[in-house]
């Protein structure tokens, strides 16, 4: 039996991801559930966030203004904010900002001032997007956005 392309895996895990989270699989996830601390190294991932990682979650905050118009990446924020909430380092990352990978179609939700819920699926560490170098701690991937 062939594998199917990667491509098609991405495509498959992400329908099963949305299915999920329509279906109620989608565990809600807080900013404030995010952090438990600092440690000498820098923020802690909470408990919570541990056993989460890799699984599908829901999120509601604000999107951040783009990075860069072209990046496959926005921003979900705690509060609306109108500049960039961030800075180029991991060791400088802010407790409340979560960055956030659409599935194909999900890009159009670009304001910030409206309350949007994320559903995708969680992601921790230390991670350097490819296309623009942004460096980010927590991440949603294969994710839909809708307008709350």
């Amino acid at each position: 039996m062939s594998r199917p392309p990667r491509a098609a895996a991405g495509l498959v895990t992400a329908a099963l991801l949305a299915f999920a989270a329509i279906a109620g699989g989608a565990e809600p996830l807080r900013f404030v559930d995010l952090y438990e601390g600092s440690a000498p190294l820098g923020l802690k991932f909470s408990d919570t966030a541990t056993r989460l990682a890799g699984r599908p979650v829901v999120m509601r905050g604000f999107l951040a203004p783009p990075l860069k118009a072209e990046a496959a990446f926005f921003v979900l924020s705690s509060r609306p904010v109108s500049v960039c909430p961030f800075c180029q380092s991991d060791s400088d990352w802010p407790m409340d900002i979560v960055v956030v990978y659409p599935d194909t179609g999900s890009s159009a939700f670009r304001s910030g001032s409206t309350p949007v819920e994320v559903s995708g699926r969680l992601e921790l560490g230390s991670k350097r997007d490819p296309d623009t170098g942004f460096v980010s701690q927590v991440r949603l991937t294969h994710a839909t956005v809708r307008l709350i």
